[in-house]
């Protein structure tokens, strides 16, 4: 299972598990649910979903730093400024946020199975390979940013 890890690009992850959640909507349209302000709330997590890995991803630029989640290995430090001082992976915790809003919105028990399994894929094949190679590069200035921050939140 090894072979997944660090493959497939999140950006593309995420993409597979909106046609996932779609599909399961498509094959199981029962059990449904919905509650008023849903709209309002999907909204709200998708909105969140993209500015979490755009404020992310502005850390990255300011600290001249790859944003390539494929080559860990080409980081030139360890950001722990602006939204890195709340989350290790506001970029992922977005990408999930933003498959919550989507399933808020498709209102269908189904769909929301892969919520959980994007946490479990992301952590197994993206994250812990990430933190092996940063902790191999950056050694105990990275294991206490760590013991610091939250991996999720």
């Amino acid at each position: 299972m090894n072979s997944l890890e660090l493959k497939i690009p999140p950006v593309l992850l995420v993409l597979i598990f909106v046609a996932d959640m779609l599909i399961l909507r498509w094959l199981f349209p029962r059990p449904e649910f919905g509650f008023t302000g849903q709209l309002y709330v999907s909204v709200g997590l998708v909105v969140v979903g993209i500015v979490l890995p755009a404020l992310g991803f502005l850390q990255f630029y300011k600290h001249k730093t790859t944003v390539d989640p494929m080559h860990p290995e080409a980081s030139s430090q360890i950001v722990q400024a602006g939204v890195y001082k709340h989350t290790r992976n506001p970029m992922y915790l977005g990408f999930l946020l933003l498959l919550c809003g989507l399933g808020v919105y498709l209102g269908n028990v189904a769909s929301l199975v892969m919520l959980p399994l994007f946490v479990w894929y992301m952590n197994r094949f993206q994250i812990l390979p990430e933190e092996r190679i940063l902790k191999e590069k950056f050694g105990h200035a990275y294991q206490q940013y760590k013991g610091r921050v939250r991996r999720w939140i």
